[in-house]
């Protein structure tokens, strides 16, 4: 079993509660025991997760936000 690891990253373009549903769904969509936390006002989204720096950074990308 592949250890998680924990990614900040900071995300543009956020900025409801849609946002933040649309974010953690789509990282637990392709990993389903990740744990994803967003932080609104600072644009900061932390995910514990097995997958990849660049896979999540690519899901965020896809749904529309920057990551910078």
């Amino acid at each position: 079993m592949t250890t998680p690891s924990n990614y900040q990253l900071h995300v543009t373009g956020m900025s409801c509660q849609h946002c933040v549903k649309a974010i953690t769904q789509a990282v637990q969509d392709q990993d389903g025991e990740a744990q994803v936390t967003v932080d609104l006002p600072q644009g900061l989204v932390t995910v514990d997760t097995v997958l990849g720096e660049d896979a999540v950074r690519e899901i965020i990308r896809e749904e529309g936000y920057g990551v910078a």
